[in-house]
């Protein structure tokens, strides 16, 4: 039969599953533990190179792990050092990891800074950098990109809240507009 499988059907399936955390929306709400120094116990969190290499990530800028349980975590984002962002370390794990883009938005929204090496990973499809900056920028941020070191790097600490039509939605914007104060509207096209 070469690549293909037969399925023979006539008997009734029943039981249970418990879905496997999908990664690109763990890689988000992980990142979302930067917002706040408040504990905060996420579940169903998958166990795959991406994701653990993201935890590894934020253990190393100072968030506190605290394993629960299978897929189980509390993170608690009390003490970053958030100058870790300068060192080779940073640049080395964030450039290995494309989901490293997403901590900008919460730190940005938290701190007031954030800096990320150009992502690598996986290239499939697109992967656009440019729409979470334009987000970053409505709100206020100055934007600036290192080309000798390949380190995107943002600032903002007065960032206010705005409407924001984007032609790529942009979840770390968004992480960053929903602290703002202001009217906030995300919108995408």
């Amino acid at each position: 039969m070469g690549n293909s499988f037969e399925v023979t059907g006539g008997l009734r399936l029943q039981g249970e599953i418990t879905p496997q955390g999908a990664k690109n929306e763990a890689l988000q709400i992980i990142c979302a533990v930067l917002l706040t120094s408040e504990p905060v116990t996420i579940s169903n969190i998958p166990d795959i190179r991406d994701v653990n290499k993201l935890i590894e990530l934020l253990a190393n800028m100072g968030v506190r792990l605290t394993r629960k349980g299978e897929g189980i975590i509390e993170f608690q984002a009390d003490n970053i050092n958030i100058d870790f962002l300068e060192t080779t370390e940073f640049a080395k794990q964030a450039a290995a990891l494309r989901g490293s883009i997403m901590i900008v938005g919460p730190l940005l929204s938290r701190f007031g800074k954030a800096s990320i090496p150009k992502p690598g990973g996986d290239k499939i499809g697109r992967r656009r950098l440019d729409t979470h900056f334009i987000g970053f920028m409505s709100l206020g941020a100055k934007f600036d990109f290192d080309s000798k070191g390949e380190f995107y790097k943002v600032e903002g600490k007065n960032l206010k809240g705005c409407f924001m039509l984007l032609d790529d939605f942009s979840e770390h914007s968004q992480h960053c507009n929903g602290l703002r104060d202001g009217k906030r509207n995300n919108y995408n096209l």
